[in-house]
């Protein structure tokens, strides 16, 4: 066994990624503050060849070194549109025929293993705040909110490693992996 060389993994060209069948799948970053969890999104982005980001209200936009220091160029690649206000972004994405997942621990939010997609379409996931998570006027709007099962002592995982467990789900079970 031997580790692959990047010349060995075929991966696209920012050119290429450009041209290339997106997955039907928008994340929307409501107010984060993070530059390194907003970098780490849009590398995810990448991975997951989505169709883009909405960076709303206090996100930081590209170009900024901190973001690119872990997006690893990947602000080269994935389309991205700021919104002043989260709530326009979730409308816009709700008139475009999204449905609205939020990812947020409420009164009826639903596990991620116990969470099912009915039929085919296009998905719009909301990460929220570092500290005051999804908005209460984002929530309003959304079809559903779910949240990933924890076992711990700690009641939230860091912005970009749900944003990595939600997209590897819903990706799975929309059969694009």
């Amino acid at each position: 066994m031997r580790k692959l060389k990047n010349s060995e993994l075929n991966r696209l060209s920012a050119n290429d990624f450009k041209k290339a069948e997106k997955n039907p799948v928008v994340l929307v970053l409501d107010n984060i503050r993070s530059l390194n969890n907003i970098g780490s999104v849009f590398r995810t982005a990448d991975a997951f060849r989505l169709q883009g980001l909405h960076l709303c209200g206090i996100t930081a936009c590209p170009p900024h070194r901190e973001i690119h220091k872990t997006a690893l160029g990947a602000t080269e690649s994935v389309d991205w549109k700021y919104y002043k206000r989260s709530v326009d972004s979730v409308n816009k994405l709700k008139n475009d025929g999204f449905r609205i997942l939020v990812l947020e621990q409420t009164n009826s939010s639903l596990k991620l293993n116990n969470f099912h997609l009915s039929g085919p379409g296009k998905i719009a996931v909301v990460l929220g705040n570092e500290i005051k998570g999804v908005s209460d006027e984002v929530i309003r709007l959304a079809d559903n909110c779910i949240e990933i099962p924890q076992f711990g002592t700690k009641h939230s995982f860091n912005v970009a490693v749900s944003c990595g467990i939600v997209l590897w789900d819903l990706l799975l079970k929309m059969n694009k992996i």
